[in-house]
C-alpha cells in the first residue's frame, strides 16, 4: 500500500515538473491590441468629432457682391459646362416663368452690348414632343419605333423648359473648399468661356443612328 502511494505521488510530481518545463520552453505570446491608423474624425469633410456638434460651425458663405453687368466671369469647369453666376443675385431669385430678370441681359440680341454671356442656341429649341389627348384618344407626335424626334425652333423666344435658369446656373461662394485636383481638358480653344452648342454641332449628340 505504501509502495502504491509513493508511486502515485512520484507520478504526480513528475507530471507537474513536465508541465512546468513545457511552459517555460514555449513562452506565451502577448496579444497586442491593434492601433488605429485612421481616426473617425479624419473620415469626414469637417474633420470634427462625430458624436458631438458643439463648436462645429460651417464656413461662412460669401457670394459675390459685384453688380450684374460688371463684366466679371468665371471660367467654365469643363467643355460646355453651364456658366456659373459671377454677380449678386439679390432680388432676382426665385425665378418664375413670368418673372425672369436673367433674360433682360442674357438674350443674344442684348448680351453683346452689355458684356453678358449670351444664352446659347440650344435654349431656343423645343425638344419635347407635344402629344394629343382629347379625353378619349391619345395620339403620339412621334413614332419611337422609327427613332423619330420632335425638335422645333422657338425662334427668338426662350424655350419653356429653359426658363428656370438657377436649375443649372448658380452663384459661387468664396468660402474654403475641399481640395479638387480636377483639370479641365477643353475640346475648343475658347471652351473655358464659350459654349460649342451651336450650328450642326448642337445636333451631333442627338444623332444616335449614325454615331460610331
Amino acid at each position: 500500500m505504501k509502495t502504491i502511494s509513493k508511486l502515485t505521488i512520484g507520478l504526480a510530481v513528475a507530471a507537474i515538473l513536465f508541465i512546468g518545463c513545457n511552459d517555460s520552453a514555449v513562452p506565451a505570446k502577448e496579444v497586442q491590441k491593434p492601433t488605429p491608423t485612421i481616426s473617425e474624425e479624419s473620415l469626414g469633410l469637417r474633420k470634427t468629432d462625430l458624436y458631438s456638434e458643439k463648436g462645429t460651425t460651417a464656413e461662412k458663405t460669401n457670394y459675390s457682391s459685384s453688380y450684374a453687368g460688371s463684366g466679371n466671369k468665371f471660367k467654365r469647369a469643363f467643355q460646355d459646362a453651364p456658366p456659373m453666376i459671377p454677380h449678386d443675385t439679390d432680388g432676382m431669385l426665385p425665378i418664375t416663368i413670368n418673372d425672369n430678370q436673367c433674360i433682360g441681359c442674357h438674350m443674344p440680341d442684348v448680351a453683346e452690348g452689355v458684356g453678358a454671356t449670351p444664352i446659347p442656341s440650344s435654349h431656343f429649341l423645343d425638344m419635347r414632343p407635344h402629344h394629343q389627348f382629347d379625353g378619349k384618344t391619345f395620339s403620339k407626335a412621334v413614332d419611337n419605333m422609327k427613332n423619330e424626334t420632335s425638335i422645333k425652333s422657338t425662334g427668338d423666344k426662350l424655350a419653356g423648359a429653359r426658363f428656370n435658369c438657377s436649375q443649372c446656373h448658380a452663384p459661387q461662394s468664396s468660402g474654403q473648399l475641399v481640395k479638387n485636383n480636377f483639370e479641365a481638358d477643353f475640346t475648343d480653344k475658347d471652351g473655358a468661356s464659350k459654349s460649342s452648342w451651336k450650328g450642326s454641332k448642337l445636333m451631333e449628340g442627338l444623332d444616335t443612328i449614325n454615331q460610331k
